[in-house]
């Protein structure tokens, strides 16, 4: 939990974000929630009315101070759309909550705030078509999962294929890599599925997320991504879909480097990139 202070810390003291760049959101409305979630759940979490398996397939006890952060990190992201959606670029320093389904949470994940800022933003007529991008190393099970049907939202997940979750619902696009995958050919199968992508499918609204754990050092990751392999796939989607001039939010998502320090400097690189790039 201490990455997520920590990364506002890191970004703002080395000037990579200004203080008044950063907004701070309000909770989510429960009616926004049950856009993407059962209301029983949604309430369940705030209220502490989770079983105990409930709460073991959460991966996370739980506390008010959960609840409550959860509730900011939705919002967080479905502000950073509206603010993408002006700008150009926004991003959330949190959020990528993927593994969530619309009843229960689960991989650490308690709401699935990408997949309630698109229906928020759907249904406020912000966005019509919105490009999930997540090339966090476990599937994106939950936001598939939900927009499984969805043809105005397309789901794309490049990850770990021997990684969690062992049961992955599709997406509409899965890249499922193997074992040990390094820099040069993580990158090669990037960029080829985001032109197959961009060939059929034209956003109103992307989100990225970029998890870190595809690093070689990644206690769970299985990949043997670099530090500056990161880096570089961070860049090739910033600049992918700014470039098409394409709105973009970019999401934290997983990440378990060996210490905080990394962590930090890991999850940094991709608002590093969007400074460099222009934004």
């Amino acid at each position: 939990m201490k990455k997520f202070s920590g990364l506002h810390s890191y970004l703002t003291d080395s000037g990579i974000v200004s203080e008044n760049e950063v907004i701070e959101p309000s909770m989510v409305d429960f009616s926004n929630l049950i856009t993407a979630h059962t209301e029983h759940y949604a309430k369940a979490v705030w209220t502490g009315d989770l079983t105990k398996k409930e709460v073991r397939r959460m991966g996370l006890p739980w506390s008010k101070s959960l609840a409550i952060r959860s509730r900011l990190a939705v919002q967080g992201t479905i502000n950073a759309g509206l603010m993408a959606l002006q700008d150009g670029l926004a991003g959330n320093l949190a959020g990528g909550t993927h593994h969530s389904m619309p009843d229960h949470g689960e991989g650490f994940c308690v709401y699935n705030d990408v997949a309630v800022a698109i229906k928020v933003l759907q249904q406020s007529m912000w966005v019509n078509r919105v490009l999930v991008v997540d090339c966090d190393v476990h599937q994106g099970n939950g936001t598939a999962h939900i927009f499984l049907n969805d043809p105005n939202v397309f789901t794309f997940s490049i990850h770990g294929e021997r990684n969690y979750p062992f049961k992955k619902p599709p997406s509409d696009l899965d890249v499922g890599l193997p074992d040990k995958t390094k820099d040069k050919d993580y990158h090669k199968a990037l960029i080829s599925a985001l032109d197959n992508i961009n060939a059929e499918f034209k956003p109103d609204l992307v989100f990225y997320l970029g998890g870190i754990d595809p690093l070689e050092t990644d206690h769970f990751g299985r990949l043997s991504l670099t530090l500056e392999g990161l880096r570089e796939r961070d860049r090739i989607v910033i600049e992918y879909f700014t470039q098409k001039e394409y709105p973009l939010v970019l999401l934290l998502s997983g990440g378990y480097a060996p210490n905080l320090k990394e962590t930090i400097i890991a999850h940094a690189q991709m608002y590093e990139v969007a400074k460099e790039i222009g934004f």
